[in-house]
């Protein structure tokens, strides 16, 4: 077999700079969602999805039987059901908005009562960029090197949280909050950190010793985000 050495002496430098961009163009795909192959694929609700190990798979109605109600999406006209935190949001997707099915984006109109928060929080699949329809909300995200970037966001501006780092918001004015979420991906993910830590079954130990919390305290902390140890 010829050596790493005879093998790079042997490759000329077209064929070196064509498998960079090769390379490159590979990563990049995997990074975001898959280019569409025409101009829309609106879900046809007669056939079931396919899903493979990366993707699920609608199949398209035939192009023709398309109409312009495919492409309105009515539903943020108002808010959703709030929660007890004061938090209510309503995802846009194919699942709801089929018009969106194979283009690479997703949203969401999330609503604030005063106080009220949208917990820590990241999308492991998408970049979102949030714009503040109106009311006054402290925004921000967490980048790798735990620096936080924050401020208080009025009505009209925006702000970009990167892939997959954690962010925040919090409705710090006097009157109810809206915003608007968009997503360059169609099924973005939501994993939520206190639900993701406390939620999802990590063994008591490593999270006593995690957080120097006590026994007791890991299992109120459990109690509150695990909807299976709900009383």
């Amino acid at each position: 077999m010829p050596s790493a050495a005879k093998f790079d002496k042997k490759m000329s430098p077209k064929l070196f700079v064509l498998l960079v961009i090769f390379s490159l163009h590979c990563l990049l795909a995997l990074a975001s969602d898959p280019d569409p192959i025409q101009d829309f694929c609106i879900p046809n609700p007669k056939y079931g999805a396919i899903r493979t190990a990366r993707f699920t798979i609608l199949p398209c109605k035939n192009s023709s039987e398309a109409t312009t109600d495919d492409f309105v999406f009515s539903g943020i006209k108002t808010a959703g059901n709030f929660s007890e935190t004061g938090l209510a949001t309503v995802p846009v997707n194919p699942t709801n908005f089929p018009g969106l099915n194979t283009l690479g984006m997703s949203f969401v109109r999330a609503d604030l009562k005063v106080g009220a928060i949208n917990p820590p929080h990241f999308h492991p699949r998408a970049t979102e960029i949030t714009h503040v329809v109106h009311g006054s909300v402290y925004s921000g995200f967490v980048d790798s090197n735990n620096r936080v970037f924050a401020r208080v966001l009025e009505q009209g501006e925006v702000m970009v949280f990167p892939r997959g780092l954690v962010h925040f918001q919090m409705n710090v004015g006097e009157k109810p909050a809206t915003v608007f979420g968009s997503f360059n991906s169609q099924n973005p993910g939501n994993q939520k950190i206190p639900a993701a830590i406390f939620g999802s079954g990590i063994d008591d130990e490593l999270l006593e010793k995690a957080f120097g919390l006590s026994s007791k305290q890991i299992g109120m902390m459990k109690r509150k985000f695990d909807p299976k140890l709900e009383a």
